[in-house]
């Protein structure tokens, strides 16, 4: 493919652009292998815990899915700590990012706050505030954000959980990431936008 002759944005032509917004668009349908390829590179154990960063999600996963919770929900479940390792002060926002424009609000929403809310856990051990997530007590995600946590995230550091591999996961990731994105911080852009719940 040859590239745009443009070396500033604003010299760009119509069909310049358009031609790059093919590009992308055919970029964005490879972010589920992106993801899972990721995912995968996850194996290094989390510093002093007795399962791996990977196995952690999967039991995350395995648990809501056992818990009959929705397809999307047990999607975020396995991918809600993916930016521990790039982004371990804000790896809540990381994840929640990456899931934005696949799902519903309430799910971003969950995934976004659910590293705050996980401090209930053990903030009081280590000087914090354990009851940071009543500020958000009147949000209509708080019981779900609270649940989350306590049904799936924190108890999900168990050796000796039978827990589900990826390849169970990998058709329900693919469904996610295959929806019409919705793009709500990219104005004028050419995704289609698919409503929220």
């Amino acid at each position: 493919m040859a590239p745009v002759r443009f070396t500033r944005m604003e010299d760009g032509t119509r069909e310049e652009y358009e031609y790059l917004d093919r590009l992308e668009q055919s970029y964005a349908h490879a972010t589920a292998d992106r993801v899972l390829d990721y995912f995968r590179a996850q194996g290094a154990t989390l510093e002093g815990y007795a399962i791996s960063r990977q196995q952690h999600a999967l039991q995350t996963a395995t648990r809501a899915l056992r818990d009959g919770a929705e397809e999307e929900m047990v999607i975020a479940a396995l991918l809600h700590d993916l930016g521990d390792a790039l982004a371990p002060y804000n790896h809540s926002e990381f994840a929640a990012a990456i899931l934005r424009p696949y799902v519903s609000e309430r799910t971003w929403w969950i995934v976004q706050h659910h590293g705050l809310f996980q401090a209930y856990y053990y903030a009081h051990h280590t000087g914090g505030d354990r009851n940071v997530r009543d500020r958000y007590r009147d949000h209509p995600y708080y019981q779900a954000t609270v649940d989350f946590c306590h049904r799936w995230d924190q108890s999900s550091f168990d050796p000796g959980y039978d827990t589900l591999p990826l390849e169970h996961f990998e058709p329900m990731l693919r469904r996610i990431f295959a929806r019409p994105p919705q793009v709500p911080s990219a104005p004028g852009s050419a995704a289609r936008n698919r409503p929220t719940s």
